[in-house]
C-alpha cells in the first residue's frame, strides 16, 4: 500500500484501512442492485447477513439469502465431514472468521427473517479491483432493501464510501494509474459505442504505454547529465552540446504528436455541436430530421415554420453531435420571427461545424451569399438539397473553398456521403482515430504543453552554454508534468478534483 491515509473532498483524512461500503449500481429501481464492500473486515462484516448455499470462495458467485443478522439462526463455520461445531450469530469471533471460510447455514426456526434472495461474490486480495478483500451482494434492485444491506453494514462497523473511493484505493494501493483511473469515469460517462472503446483502451493503460518510453529517453538523458555534474573529477564523459539538443529532440517530437491528437479527442470526448442553417424552405428541418431519423423537427410547405432552436443528438461515426435545427434566415416578418433569426444567428456563431443548406434546384439568392459570408472563417459544410429536383444534376461552382455536397432530404440520397463529409471534418478519417493513447483530457493536454515548454527552455539552455546543473533543472521540469498524467507525483489537491466527479460506489 502506497498511501495509508488521504483527505477526501471535505478535507477530512480517509482512512484506507477502513472497511467502506456503497451501492455500486446507479439509483433508482431495477432488476438487480450491488452493494460493494471493500476493506480487511468485509467477510466479518457481510457473512452475519447471509445465509449461503455453498462456501464463499474466491471469484466464485454464491447464492444464498438476505437474513437480519441476529435472531435464533446461527452462524456455523465450515469444518471436516463429521464436525459439528456452532457459534451463535451475536458472538462470531473476527479471528475464527479471518482464518476461514464461512458460510451460513439455515436452521429450521419460524422466527427467521428471510428478506431477500442475493448472489454473492467474493474477490481476495490483492487479485481485486481496490486490492482489498471485496465482497459484493447483489440482490434484487429495490433502494429499500439495497439501503439496509448498506445499513446493516454501518452497523457493523464499515464506512460509507466517498465518491470514488473504491477507484482512488485502486490507485494508491498501485492497481491502476492516474489516467486509468480517469478513464473508469469516463468509460462510465460514454454516450457512445465509440467512447467507450476508446475509455476502455485507456482503462488498458494506452496513454501510460504511449508515455513511457518518452519519459524513459528523458530519464535517461538526466542521468547522463547528473553523472557528468557528479562524477566529473572521475573524467566521467559528458555528452557533447549537439547529442544533447538531438535527445531533447527525441523526447520532444512524440509529445508535439501526442499534443496534436487533443483537437480530435476533445471531439470524442465532449461530442460538438452542428448548426444547420439557411433560408426559408430549402429544407433545413427535413434535413435534420433525416440525419436525427425521425421526425423531430415540424416540416410545413409553409416558409418560416421553425421559430426556435430544435436541438437533438445523434452519434455519428461514434462522435456524439448536437444537430442544431435553426429558423430560416430571411428579412423577419414579425417580432418572433426576428427572435428566432437571431437566435439562428447566435447558434451559426456558437456552433463547432455549420451546416449551410442550399437549394440546389434553384439559383443562388443574395441571400444564401449573405449567409456563406456570415459562415466564413468557421468549419462549414454547404449542403445543395433538393438534388432530386435538379434535372441539370450539376451544382453551382463556388470559389470559397468549403465543401459541397449534394443531397435529398426527401429521398435520402446523398445522406450517407453528407454524414462522411462530417466525419471528415471532425478528425474521424484522419490517422488520429487509429492512434492508441490520445489525448481526450484538457488537464492532461495542459501536462503535455508544460513539458514541451520545459524542454523548450532546455534546449535553448543549451544553446546558450548554461551550465548543466541548471540545465538539469529545466529538464526536471519537463519530466515532472509528465508523472503528473500517470500519478507519480500526483497532488492531495489534483486527486480530489479528479475523485470528486465520480460517483458513490465506484
Amino acid at each position: 500500500m502506497l498511501v495509508v491515509l488521504q483527505f477526501n473532498r471535505y478535507n477530512r483524512p480517509v482512512n484506507l484501512d477502513d472497511t467502506i461500503v456503497a451501492v455500486a449500481t446507479p439509483p433508482g429501481r431495477g432488476g438487480i442492485g450491488i452493494v460493494r464492500i471493500a476493506g480487511p473486515r468485509a467477510q466479518e462484516i457481510a457473512l452475519p447477513m447471509l445465509h449461503l448455499k455453498d462456501e464463499l470462495k474466491p471469484s466464485r458467485a454464491v447464492f444464498g439469502a438476505l437474513v437480519e443478522p441476529c435472531g435464533s439462526d446461527t452462524l456455523v463455520r465450515l469444518l471436516p465431514a463429521g464436525t459439528n461445531s456452532a457459534e451463535p450469530c451475536d458472538s462470531p469471533t473476527p479471528s475464527a472468521m479471518a482464518s476461514s471460510v464461512v458460510s451460513r447455514t439455515r436452521v429450521s426456526d419460524p422466527h427467521e427473517h428471510r428478506i431477500d434472495e442475493v448472489v454473492v461474490t467474493y474477490f481476495a486480495r490483492p487479485h481485486s479491483y481496490t486490492t482489498d478483500d471485496i465482497i459484493e451482494i447483489s440482490a434484487h434492485g429495490s433502494p429499500v432493501i439495497l439501503r439496509h444491506i448498506v445499513e446493516l453494514c454501518i452497523a457493523a462497523g464499515a464506512r460509507l464510501a466517498e465518491p470514488g473511493e473504491f477507484t482512488m484505493r485502486a490507485f494508491l494501493n498501485g492497481r491502476i494509474d492516474l489516467t486509468q483511473a480517469e478513464a473508469v469515469r469516463d468509460l462510465i460517462e460514454s454516450q457512445t459505442l465509440y467512447q467507450a472503446k476508446i475509455a476502455a483502451q485507456q482503462l488498458e493503460g494506452a496513454l501510460s504505454k504511449r508515455l513511457q518510453p518518452v519519459k524513459q529517453k528523458l530519464v535517461e538523458l538526466i542521468a547522463v547529465l547528473e553523472a557528468g555534474v557528479d562524477f566529473a573529477e572521475d573524467d566521467v564523459s559528458v555528452l557533447p552540446d549537439a547529442a544533447i539538443l538531438e535527445r531533447i529532440a527525441a523526447v520532444r517530437r512524440p509529445l508535439e504528436q501526442l499534443a496534436a491528437t487533443f483537437a480530435y479527442g476533445k471531439i470524442v470526448h465532449q461530442g460538438l455541436t452542428l448548426a444547420i442553417v439557411g433560408r426559408p424552405n430549402v429544407g433545413k428541418s427535413s434535413l435534420f430530421n433525416r440525419l436525427v431519423e425521425r421526425e423531430r423537427a415540424i416540416v410545413t410547405p409553409t416558409p418560416g415554420t421553425t421559430r426556435d432552436l430544435v436541438s437533438e443528438t445523434v452519434a455519428i461515426g461514434g462522435i456524439p453531435i448536437q444537430l442544431v435545427d435553426t429558423a430560416g434566415i430571411r428579412q423577419a416578418l414579425d417580432e418572433a420571427e426576428s427572435i428566432g433569426i437571431r437566435k439562428s444567428m447566435e447558434a451559426l456563431a456558437d456552433a463547432d461545424l455549420v451546416l449551410v443548406v442550399l437549394d440546389i434546384s434553384a439559383p443562388e439568392t443574395a441571400e444564401d451569399d449573405e449567409l456563406l459570408r456570415h459562415a466564413e472563417g468557421r468549419p462549414t459544410i454547404v449542403v445543395g438539397n433538393k438534388c432530386d429536383l435538379n434535372s441539370s444534376g450539376q451544382w453551382p461552382v463556388s470559389g470559397d473553398g468549403s465543401s459541397r455536397i449534394p443531397a435529398s432530404a426527401l429521398t435520402g440520397e446523398g445522406i450517407a456521403g453528407l454524414r462522411a463529409e462530417i466525419l471528415r471534418h471532425i478528425g474521424g478519417e484522419t490517422g488520429a482515430q487509429a492512434e492508441a493513447g490520445f489525448l481526450t483530457n484538457v488537464r492532461h493536454r495542459g501536462l503535455v504543453q508544460d513539458s514541451i515548454a520545459a524542454l523548450d527552455t532546455s534546449a535553448n539552455a543549451v544553446k546558450t552554454r548554461v551550465p548543466h546543473e541548471m540545465l538539469l533543472l529545466d529538464l526536471y521540469s519537463a519530466l515532472r508534468p509528465l508523472d503528473a498524467i500517470t500519478g507519480a507525483t500526483t497532488t492531495d489537491d489534483i486527486l480530489n478534483l479528479i475523485f470528486s466527479t465520480f460517483c458513490i460506489g465506484k
